[in-house]
């Protein structure tokens, strides 16, 4: 098979989804959030094969979709969160609690594939979200006001007894980068450490993944309101 008529195929399938779109819309969404994902199709990650390898294109066009729905969903509404910055010393553990505040489900219509690209065995996927007035809001909201910028590297499981899925894997990178992301924000703006600290986070933008050392790592940036900060001394 010729990679045109590869990419023909691909185009086709997300035609008859109903998620391609030619151009950019306007009139009810004016506003448009972008974002691009890979995916392999074959895939082997912390020593397990994935449970679809390899991919064909319907399930490789699934996934892209399915991941880019989650980003979406992290940039636009984000995560509240509950961390308790840990301290050796005091033998208190370093742990991050994520709520999504919503979610965009896989299939929203106002999510649109703009482009694909298939290099080697890798396929590429962009696409738009077109934002709700709602939405809109809720972003700009995220661009203002008393927002941190924040960046971190997080990591997926290294040893793994039991597979929980590509999504799951990829997830808890993510999650991960967030916690190393609030960590460098607070060590940079607070003089004494706090014990806990709540607020909201977002994505803002999509993230970069790779493999290190045969599990997957993401770097991504994130937005950060702060809704409270606990220090030791009210302990």
């Amino acid at each position: 098979m010729t990679r045109k008529v590869f990419l023909l195929i691909i185009m086709s399938f997300f035609v008859f989804s109903g998620i391609f779109a030619q151009g950019h819309e306007a009139g009810d969404h004016p506003y448009v959030i972008r974002g691009e994902v890979y995916v392999d199709f074959e895939q082997i990650y912390a020593g397990h094969v994935d449970e679809e390898y390899p991919l064909d294109i319907p399930a490789a066009g699934r996934r892209a979709l399915e991941e880019t729905a989650l980003f979406y969903s992290a940039m636009i509404y984000g995560w509240s969160f509950h961390y308790d910055v840990g301290e050796k010393a005091r033998q208190i553990e370093e742990k991050l609690e994520l709520e999504p505040v919503a979610i965009i489900e896989y299939g929203d219509p106002s999510l649109k594939v703009t482009d694909t690209e298939i290099n080697d065995t890798r396929l590429r996927v962009w696409t738009d979200y077109h934002l709700s007035d709602a939405q809109q809001r809720r972003m700009q909201v995220w661009r203002t006001g008393m927002t941190r910028n924040a960046q971190g590297i997080g990591y997926g499981q290294a040893d793994m007894e039991e597979y929980p899925g590509w999504l799951a894997v990829k997830k808890t990178a993510l999650e991960d980068s967030a916690r190393t992301a609030l960590r460098a924000l607070l060590r940079g703006s607070e003089r004494n450490r706090p014990k806990e600290v709540t607020g909201f986070i977002s994505l803002a933008s999509f993230p970069r993944y790779f493999i290190q050392s045969g599990r997957w790592a993401v770097s991504a940036r994130f937005r950060v309101q702060i809704k409270e900060i606990i220090p030791f001394a009210a302990y």
